[in-house]
């Protein structure tokens, strides 16, 4: 096969033989193994690995996390430089059966320009709690907020382009968040994905992964979470704003009125807005003059469809003013993280 075969691994056992084993005979003779800093007593695991020809060990001294053992691996294939046109990523730990490894690679020989995502269904009985719940928030948060349509966000099994490799080499993240930022610059890339059925193994329910559901998630979502609190703290002030101002010129007829109470709060919050998503959230280098006016185009939008939907619900649906705000708005922060993720602050 012309896919070295990539399997990160953290205190193995003796299914991480039969992993090895089973790719072997299955035709892959390059195959990358990763000691994510194991312990003393399972080092003879990958040791015993090296039987085989086509095994090479990469070892870190002290457990870096999953991220940090891919990027490490991906470092190594580029530097080879061989004829392999991608890498397939697989679990050590059983969970991935040869069978649907080999569909996922076979997938990827007719898409090669695609990223192949191995998928399992979360809707069946034998799901882990913390895999099931985790795999749906991701998968809802990455549709609505991020454009990324993705069935199961945390699968291991990954095969990943050549050309691709080179782009993500460098993302952030050491643990598990690094295959969620993979998942994110396929959209920045360009790069499409094509998601291959297989079969749902959990073995022990799951006891042997080393997802941490609260630490992991929490890095997961940081971006997100950030990108939340910068919205909600913009949102309150020119809620606040807005509200003050609404109920200071209610004498004036009500058009006048939502006009300055809506672009007199929006200046103001939204500058805060664009200090803090363009320093904390997304990090851009960007020239700031570059994406200020990126951001006040997509504020100017946004402002006049938050001013035009709450003139309509109010003035023909009898909405109350301040609630016909809160419902527009809302709608609008789901647009608004979008198109600054993929335009003002694609750099």
């Amino acid at each position: 096969m012309n896919i070295t075969a990539v399997i990160p691994s953290l205190n193995p056992d003796e299914k991480f033989l039969k992993v090895v084993d089973e790719l072997v005979e299955a035709g892959f003779d390059n195959i990358i193994l990763v000691n994510d800093g194991s312990s003393v007593a399972n080092e003879h695991y990958f040791k015993t690995a090296l039987k085989h020809k086509e095994c090479t060990l990469l070892t870190h001294e002290k457990n870096l996390g999953k991220g940090r053992a891919l990027k490490t691996a991906f470092n190594k294939f580029l530097l080879d430089d061989t004829d392999d046109i991608g890498v397939v990523t697989v679990d050590g730990d059983g969970q991935h059966l040869t069978k649907d490894i080999i569909k996922c690679v076979e997938n990827f020989e007719e898409n090669s320009d695609k990223l192949i995502l191995g998928v399992r269904n979360f809707k069946l009985k034998n799901i882990p709690a913390r895999s099931s719940f985790g795999n749906k928030l991701t998968s809802f948060a990455f549709k609505n907020l991020c454009g990324v349509d993705v069935s199961d966000t945390q699968t291991g099994l990954r095969v990943i382009p050549k050309r691709f490799l080179k782009e993500i080499i460098d993302l952030p993240g050491e643990r598990f968040e690094y295959e969620t930022n993979m998942l994110l610059e396929t959209k920045n890339k360009g790069i499409k994905i094509s998601e291959v059925p297989i079969e749902t193994v959990y073995i022990s329910e799951n006891e042997t992964s080393h997802f941490n559901p609260l630490l992991d998630s929490f890095v997961i979502y940081k971006t997100i979470g950030k990108f939340l609190f910068s919205s909600t703290s913009a949102m309150i002030c020119d809620f606040l704003l807005f509200t003050f101002l609404h109920l200071l010129l209610k004498n004036l007829p009500l058009q006048i009125n939502l006009f300055i109470a809506i672009f007199g709060a929006r200046v103001v919050s939204s500058l805060l807005n664009f200090i803090v998503n363009k320093k904390i959230v997304f990090n851009s280098k960007e020239n700031t003059q570059k994406t200020l006016i990126k951001y006040y185009i997509l504020a100017v939008f946004q402002v006049s469809m938050s001013y035009l939907f709450v003139y309509l619900f109010t003035r023909y649906l009898g909405f109350n003013s301040i609630v016909a705000k809160v419902v527009v708005d809302f709608t609008l922060f789901l647009l608004s993280f979008n198109i600054q993720l993929k335009w003002v602050f694609a750099e």
